[in-house]
């Protein structure tokens, strides 16, 4: 599956934790990268600084759907569901 021109689900709804070019201590969920082109593409796409987390993530149908509001939804639902016991509070009961 291509990644849709202007979805960026996966560079704004999911956590990043390693440093990333503009955010050295990584990317809260919800948050857009500081790469994010204003028609939200990558500027570091195809480049070797684009970071390791980045380029191994590959759109499929799982994480994104058929839609890009599809694509925010399953990847909310995945950031959520893959969150410590303890992080903000809660507790999940898989």
């Amino acid at each position: 599956m291509e990644c849709r021109v202007g979805c960026a689900a996966c560079c704004i709804a999911i956590t990043i934790s390693s440093p990333i070019p503009g955010m050295p201590n990584g990317k809260p969920a919800g948050v857009p990268c500081p790469q994010l082109t204003s028609d939200y593409r990558c500027q570091l796409f195809g480049k070797p600084e684009r970071p390791a987390v980045c380029s191994g993530f590959h759109a499929d149908e799982d994480t994104c759907g058929s839609t890009n509001e599809k694509a925010f939804e399953l990847l909310r639902e995945l950031e959520e569901s893959t969150l410590p016991d303890t992080a903000y509070g809660k507790t999940h009961s898989l």
